[in-house]
């Protein structure tokens, strides 16, 4: 307490003093035991008051030391028991956590990552990923605005996530300890393989491969792809000191529908430290969905064209403009778009009613609503002679299947004949209509579904346009294009609406993140937030099945497989209050991507360190790197005084006492007729 505060206190217990003399003693006749107590807790009650207001604290003073942080972080990936390397990581580990001069000046915290970075002290080094990207945005998020050093004890060689290099703040310094023989070794390696998921029967499907050649000998290696053991492309590579890198480019042929499983791989006569890769698989599945696709007119128009290149960007799509007396077979074609139609389309509807093709209906100027009125059962037209442009407004309620709004309400205005149109059955609306800034309640696409027939309507022309805005506004026509393939992919199927839907993958590599997603629909086919999904797993070889529960993320169930071991697999997704069941089975490649590395990434562990100022070690120098930190001025523990202010008398207490005291003294006077 300060001078001033405790010459209150005693100017208050003085005060509080002559107040209570005066009140109580001062010209007083008598002298009783009951006044002397009426004058202690008026005394009480008058220097509790003033306490209150001078309200005294105690000030505590003492120093704190605090240290800067010293992250050890450590890479905890297979890769480093593949490098035969996890006893040095454990070695230089140890160094740096039994120094007491690094532990009196540092803060040390150690981390172990992997695909992901967790506070830890002990390895396993079983991570099927490295993501040494996901360390740095890790350091930023825990020891913001703080300068401190960092060490990471790793390969380098990162699996996942974006270029380290310059994740890593540059304020705070890192110094990487190089894990593995940094030798040079004779290695061919398939890098990357990029290919298509998908392809479609009878057709050729493009695969890039991506070979890299570690060494200073002139070697030839030979480059196969094979097939059940059928080779089915064969190449010679050469390669030198000066020419270390091959992108070998292949059309393979999709001849049989299904799951297809490729394997690439690279040798020579030449003895590897390490053959794992020289071998990759992928897979491809193969598709049969040729759709013929027959635009039907009787005028000329722009539309004519801007559909068919739009449809035919998908190979699978092959478009014939007709008109109709044209049409033979209506029976040729998956899809039949029915543009503008007039009585001259009376063949065509006819026929249609028995081959039940699915339709897209699209209208303008010319179309005579009277004949679709009596050739339709989805919409009730009621037209006038008079044009309109319409605008169109984006449903984000749509969810037939999903598309984005890619600009809709930018593009220009499709022309229609003035009027009111009516929905009879149940329809989706992609796009209302809208004149000016009012969005009409009649729509400008919609899709209709009833029993094993879809139908798609477009209420206006001009959608040329359309494609020609989405290019000025994209760059590209691909947007638009995609939009309309969505709409032709809805058609052409012949699948009903379901009330459970799965996605998976039909493959994955072993080490990837395998996830299972499903949705339940109720009877309305609306989202069931409270559905009771299970998931059972079978390995087709072992026969050993696992069941799981699958846990709700958002508007879908999902359940994860990671680790699970390479083969065949068969799964089944139940609902379990409605016993509705999805079958489905999926393939597991081998493949680990651990094991790709013969060397550490010497050089972009040393970029990494120039980066942020420090400097690379190797694992015998890690004396050298221990005694730089103990000796850098710029990172001397800082001593901080820290005051305590405390209250001398709790202010709830006191009040307590004040009321007791003032009560108290009331009632004693009241009950002896003082008052």
């Amino acid at each position: 307490m300060t001078i001033t505060t405790i010459l209150l206190i005693i100017l208050s217990v003085l005060f509080a003093g002559l107040l209570s003399y005066y009140q109580y003693f001062y010209k007083a006749k008598s002298k009783t035991k009951l006044v002397m107590f009426l004058a202690l807790l008026r005394f009480l009650s008058v220097l509790g008051l003033l306490i209150l207001l001078i309200n005294p604290t105690i000030k505590k003073v003492y120093l704190v030391t605090q240290k800067k942080p010293l992250p050890i972080l450590i890479d905890n990936s297979s890769s480093i028991n593949d490098l035969k390397a996890s006893q040095t990581v454990l070695d230089v580990y140890s160094k740096l956590k039994q120094n007491k001069e690094l532990l009196n000046k540092f803060e040390m915290e150690t981390y172990a990552f992997s695909s992901d970075i967790e506070k830890q002290d002990s390895f396993g080094f079983n991570g099927t990923q490295t993501n040494i990207d996901k360390v740095a945005k890790h350091l930023k998020h825990t020891y913001k605005n703080q300068s401190y050093p960092s060490i990471i004890v790793s390969d380098g060689n990162q699996t996942q996530g974006s270029d380290y290099v310059f994740t890593f703040p540059d304020s705070n310094k890192i110094f990487p300890v190089v894990i593995g023989d940094t030798t040079t070794v004779l290695d061919l390696k398939i890098n990357t393989i990029n290919v298509n998921k998908y392809a479609f029967l009878k057709n050729k499907f493009p695969v890039e491969v991506f070979v890299n050649y570690n060494g200073s000998k002139t070697i030839t290696a030979n480059f196969t792809i094979s097939t059940n053991n059928l080779v089915v492309f064969k190449k010679s590579i050469f390669f030198s000191k000066n020419k270390n890198s091959e992108i070998i480019e292949v059309l393979l042929p999709a001849d049989k529908v299904g799951l297809q499983v490729f394997k690439a791989t690279i040798s020579s006569s030449e003895k590897e430290k390490n053959t794992y890769n020289n071998n990759k698989n992928f897979a491809v599945e193969v598709i049969d969905q040729k759709s013929e696709i027959a635009i039907i007119s009787s005028i000329n128009h722009p539309d004519l064209g801007a559909l068919k290149r739009a449809i035919e960007t998908n190979n699978q799509r092959k478009v014939t403009i007709l008109k109709p007396i044209e049409v033979k077979d209506i029976n040729n074609y998956n899809v039949l778009i029915l543009y503008q139609p007039t009585h001259e389309f009376k063949p065509v509807f006819d026929a249609n009613k028995l081959a039940k093709i699915n339709l897209f209906i699209i209208t303008g100027k010319n179309t005579n609503f009277e004949f679709l009125n009596a050739n339709q059962e989805i919409f009730n037209f009621k037209m006038s002679s008079r044009p309109e442009d319409y605008l169109s407004s984006y449903n984000n309620q749509f969810n037939i299947f999903a598309i984005d709004n890619f600009g809709f309400e930018k593009f220009p205005p499709l022309q229609n004949l003035y009027g009111t149109i009516t929905p009879i059955t149940n329809v989706e609306i992609l796009l209302n209509a809208k004149v000016g800034n009012l969005v009409l309640d009649s729509p400008l696409l919609s899709y209709s579904e009833t029993l094993n027939k879809r139908d798609a309507f477009l209420f206006g022309e001009d959608i040329w346009k359309w494609r020609l805005q989405s290019n000025i506004d994209n760059q590209s026509f691909e947007k638009f294009d995609i939009f309309i393939d969505k709409t032709i992919q809805f058609l052409a199927s012949k699948d009903k609406k379901k009330n459970l839907v799965v996605n998976h993958e039909n493959f994955y590599n072993s080490g990837d993140n395998i996830e299972i997603n499903a949705q339940f629909f109720n009877k309305n086919y609306e989202f069931d937030q409270n559905a009771n999904l299970s998931i059972k797993v079978t390995n087709k070889s072992t026969k050993v099945s696992k069941t799981f529960d699958m846990l709700k993320s958002n508007n879908y169930y999902k359940a994860n497989f990671n680790g699970i071991e390479t083969g065949n697999y068969m799964f089944t997704v139940k609902e379990n209050n409605s016993n509705t069941s999805y079958l489905g089975s999926f393939e597991v490649l081998d493949f680990d991507i651990e094991k790709q590395f013969v060397n550490p990434d010497y050089k972009k562990l040393s970029q990494l360190a120039n980066q942020t100022n420090g400097f690379i070690s190797m694992p015998n120098q890690i004396d050298k790197l221990i005694k730089y930190l103990i000796d850098n001025e710029d990172y001397k523990p800082i001593q901080k005084e820290i005051v305590n202010k405390k209250p001398l008398i709790d202010w709830v207490f006191l009040l307590i006492l004040i009321v007791l005291t003032l009560t108290l003294g009331w009632f004693i006077r009241k009950y002896n007729g003082l008052l």
